[in-house]
């Protein structure tokens, strides 16, 4: 205990911090980064059908979403880094006993539990960024990490697979938890800090915005769940397209690497030309990437289609997060912008799996499409109005 109290803890805002905090949240969804590669290894490994693959992703999914909303009542009341590092061991525990798993149902109730204790994770790794010093920063760099990592389970794990089934999969997110819980010792406590949230005082007493926030928190729904219905079945796409596997996840490992540099602009220009045009550009540049995919026979058009949707997808999202994040004075809402982040990436490969059916990449793909659009319209309101908040502050009419 003595040498635990003497560990040397890193700069609250600083560049290791931001790794550290994007660890911590990223072991509890590494699953989601690599759903693609799951959902293959399903369908391939264990001979379950495309739909069946879907489902035990939307249950790892669903399950992270509720843990992620569970936390919103407890973030203020708990010690938050003993108790990551229980439900860390706990990831572990559930990531060895899926290895036994052979099942659709008994995985299903495995992964759901498993992205239940995962979703509690993201909620405290959330609710901590909150309380960083800039939370648009460092949730741009908890996506230059997810990508980084993402890209190198995209690139290698399909390939493994044939070799060693499904186990090689829940062995590397069992080495992730640990590499994540060694480090935990070294964050500092970061306290609920004390800021001015966006918020009405008119009557009184301050009461959150409700409609920009609601407006807010489905734009992140509606990007994530969009994104991941793709996402998910991206390997069987290029496949149904006459593409191999090794091409495919070598595409999907480099253009991982590549979409990096989304999330790294973001840590660069922060809010420095606010949040409209980044926002509504990069959707609109969403919208288009992702039509390509609809040409993906062509390995190059398939190659591209990846690279410009991962670049935006880690460009846009930190700042939808830190759109919500605007809002909150606690964690507390940070909290429910992950709990709607995590329903998105789980309804998304749900009605991806309810359409599938035996090959229908193209509806999913339009699917994906209205998703953006519905985003880039919830989202324009709150943008706005924090825009307009900031300029105020800096004398701009």
């Amino acid at each position: 205990m003595t040498m635990m109290r003497n560990i040397k803890h890193v700069a609250p805002n600083g560049l290791m911090a931001n790794i550290l905090l994007s660890l911590l949240t990223t072991a509890g969804l590494y699953f989601i980064l690599i759903t693609s590669a799951m959902v293959t290894g399903l369908i391939e490994s264990l001979s379950l059908s495309k739909a069946t693959a879907g489902y035990i992703a939307a249950a790892n999914g669903y399950g992270a979403s509720i843990g992620a909303f569970l936390v919103i009542f407890a973030i203020k009341r708990i010690s938050w880094r003993p108790v990551a590092a229980i439900l860390l061991v706990m990831l572990m525990g559930w990531d060895i006993l899926s290895i036994f798993m052979t099942s659709g149902d008994s995985l299903m109730i495995v992964r759901f539990l498993h992205g239940l204790t995962g979703g509690i994770l993201i909620g405290i790794g959330f609710s901590v960024i909150s309380r960083t010093a800039v939370p648009d920063r460092t949730f741009a760099m908890l996506l230059f990490v997810q990508y980084g990592l993402g890209g190198i389970g995209l690139m290698f794990l399909p390939k493994l697979v044939p070799l060693y089934g499904m186990p090689i999969i829940f062995m590397t997110l069992v080495g992730f938890s640990l590499v994540t819980l060694m480090s935990l010792p070294f964050l500092p406590a970061y306290p609920p800090k004390e800021k001015a949230a966006v918020q009405d005082k008119t009557g009184g007493k301050a009461k959150i915005l409700l409609v920009p926030l609601g407006a807010a928190l489905f734009s992140v729904f509606f990007f994530q769940s969009g994104n991941m219905g793709l996402a998910a079945y991206i390997i069987e796409l290029g496949k149904g397209e006459g593409l191999t596997t090794d091409s495919i996840s070598t595409t999907l490992g480099i253009a991982n690497w590549i979409a990096m540099f989304g999330a790294a602009l973001v840590y660069v220009i922060g809010l420095k030309y606010g949040r409209l045009w980044p926002v509504t550009g990069g959707l609109v540049v969403t919208i288009l990437g992702m039509a390509a995919f609809h040409y993906s026979e062509s390995a190059s058009v398939f190659f591209w289609a990846n690279v410009v949707t991962g670049i935006t997808w880690a460009f846009i999202i930190p700042y939808l997060l830190g759109l919500c994040s605007e809002f909150d004075t606690q964690g507390q809402l940070t909290a429910l912008a992950g709990f709607f982040s995590k329903m998105g990436l789980a309804s998304g490969p749900l009605v991806a799996a309810w359409v599938v059916g035996q090959g229908n990449y193209g509806l999913i793909i339009n699917l994906a499409i209205i998703a953006m659009v519905i985003c880039l319209l919830a989202a324009l309101g709150p943008v706005l109005m924090l825009d307009r908040k900031n300029n105020n502050k800096k004398g701009i009419v």
